[in-house]
């Protein structure tokens, strides 16, 4: 393992990875959801071509306005001011404050572009090829190293049944626990969130209970 990155030199780079993430885009980091969306990409799609239809606030009333209207049998044309009482003269306001400010600014800024979450992903795996290629340490391998054999199982049957069941438990815990280590450990936690505190610390903690396991049980 000498000739890997020591712990502090990786804990720095992905804090700034982290940091110049929230900063650049104020979106929480997390690779799940970017598969999520990138694997469902037809509706993501189908979604942010909604979400260009009502960029401009102003198009957003006035759509909901119709909406109102055609729901509740009013015709486009009708009026919405209620009658005034019998002697006195009915005023049409027309400086009434509109329901959503024109100057509201939008501070959810929803979720990142499809293509930069697809970008992300290559990235990740463009990247750790590059480290592997460079360090002359990439080559082919179809086990999961010494390690695995000797604590796991040295079968290749059982090896990909396992590697199979674990792969699908750890996308159900991640969808149910709404992030994975790198959204709720890196950026929810940087970024205070209780959710993010107690995931955290669930995860972690039956990491080094099933570790223990492994090495001083099994």
């Amino acid at each position: 393992m000498s000739s890997y990155w020591p712990w502090w030199a990786g804990a720095a780079g992905l804090a700034l990875v982290t940091i110049n993430y929230a900063l650049t885009t104020d979106r929480s980091f997390g690779v799940s959801s970017a598969w999520d969306r990138v694997l469902h990409w037809r509706r993501e799609r189908h979604l942010e071509r909604m979400d260009e239809e009502f960029t401009d606030d102003r198009a957003l009333v006035d759509a909901l306005a119709a909406a109102t209207a055609e729901h509740f049998g009013t015709g486009p044309g009708a009026s919405t001011v209620p009658p005034a009482p019998y002697g006195e003269s009915q005023l049409l306001k027309t400086d009434v404050e509109p329901t959503v400010s024109e100057n509201t600014s939008v501070t959810d800024p929803g979720p990142a572009p499809l293509v930069t979450q697809a970008a992300l992903l290559i990235s990740i795996f463009l990247g750790g090829l590059i480290a592997a290629v460079t360090s002359g340490r990439f080559h082919l391998r179809y086990d999961m190293g010494p390690g695995f054999r000797s604590l796991v199982t040295a079968n290749p049957t059982t090896m990909t049944v396992l590697l199979f069941v674990g792969g699908v438990l750890v996308g159900f815990g991640t969808r149910l626990a709404g992030g994975c280590s790198s959204g709720h450990g890196l950026n929810g936690c940087g970024r205070l969130r209780p959710v993010s505190l107690v995931a955290t610390a669930v995860f972690f903690g039956t990491a080094i209970v099933v570790s223990f396991l492994l090495w001083k049980v099994i």
